[in-house]
């Protein structure tokens, strides 16, 4: 097999390839193969030497970016079809269209270190202008610097860009509010079923979980954890059934309150006559479900416009003083499993 640049068994080389051999940005590499000012002579040379070296070529998404913005935005996702963050992408797709700008989409795998960093160089390649991350497993430190303005969706700032901005879901709120819900209920402490502790998600719902529970003076129960299934709520409620003094479960997304949903009925726990039950995330069957289930409502398409909004500013107006974030809403839906606790 024969390379572009004619080298067998190898790929076509890339210009974060000459980029690197070059020791230059990407950004250089372009303005250096479009005859742009600005450039010293020493640096064109390099970059000439190492584009010559390579057998690299000048693609159209290199020339667009040397010549003004391509009005694209890329994305490192998790390829993942959790309604989470499936729901939160088709925000970001809806707020970049309606913002003039198309969409490059790159997915990731989970347990894969490099592929943020990998998606990323992808995504540059191509001449996007701006990045956005939406990558809700912690992989460990990503150690990696580019040249366009990022936005983080939900997870700690894990690039290093020209211009770094991040904005929240509201997770630990969230949680909060569904905890302090069933407690103005009457309900003397509140039991847990988290999601895996590697996804970002999980350990803010559990934090907002611990600190109603503690500002309040209550009991923080031991955690049951799940992998945001319908059977491992199923599982885990089985176990919440066998536990009399349970009335009272907040689980981290719908899917496995509908699972623990189901084991308390088969245990004859009704809920919520017995065990109030309060979900996360209001997917669109939460409402038909039996009890209709009571949640905390994401809000997906406000998180995407406002982190879009920051980063198109970061694209348009470089020298512009970043505008804060607006906190996303808060929004409890009230259904029917969740009452006041039994009796004694």
């Amino acid at each position: 097999m024969t390379s572009a640049g004619g080298r067998p068994g190898r790929t076509a080389p890339r210009s974060v390839d000459v980029a690197r051999l070059a020791g230059v940005s990407q950004k250089t590499v372009s303005r250096v193969l479009n005859g742009e000012r600005y450039v010293s002579d020493e640096v064109r040379r390099r970059v000439l030497d190492a584009a010559g070296e390579l057998g690299y070529r000048l693609n159209s998404a290199a020339r667009a970016l040397a010549s003004g913005r391509t009005r694209s935005i890329g994305v490192v996702t998790l390829g993942t079809a959790l309604y989470g963050p499936a729901s939160l992408l088709i925000g970001v797709e809806r707020a970049a269209r309606d913002a003039g700008y198309a969409l490059r989409v790159v997915n990731t795998l989970e347990g894969d270190p490099g592929g943020v960093v990998g998606a990323a160089e992808s995504l540059l390649e191509q001449g996007v202008d701006g990045i956005v991350v939406s990558e809700p497993i912690d992989e460990g430190a990503v150690s990696f610097s580019v040249d366009v303005p990022v936005l983080v969706l939900g997870a700690p700032a894990t690039f290093g860009g020209t211009r770094t901005v991040a904005t929240g879901v509201g997770a630990e709120l969230l949680a909060r509010t569904a905890t302090e819900h069933l407690l103005d209920l009457g309900h003397t402490t509140v039991h847990h079923l988290a999601g895996p502790q590697r996804w970002f998600a999980a350990r803010d719902r559990r934090e907002g979980w611990r600190s109603a529970l503690t500002a309040r003076g209550r009991e923080r129960p031991a955690v049951l954890v799940g992998d945001w299934s319908a059977a491992s709520g199923y599982e885990a409620g089985r176990a919440l059934a066998a536990d009399g003094d349970v009335t009272a479960v907040f689980a981290a997304n719908d899917d496995m309150a509908i699972g623990v949903i189901r084991a308390l009925t088969e245990a004859g726990r009704r809920v919520p006559d017995d065990v109030s039950v309060v979900g996360f995330d209001d997917i669109p069957v939460a409402a038909y479900v039996t009890p209709p289930l009571t949640t905390v409502r994401q809000p997906f398409d406000a998180v995407a416009r406002e982190g879009l909004r920051l980063l198109v500013q970061a694209i348009e107006k470089p020298d512009a003083e970043p505008a804060p974030a607006n906190d996303p809403p808060v929004e409890l839906v009230v259904r029917a499993s969740t009452a006041p606790p039994p009796s004694r």
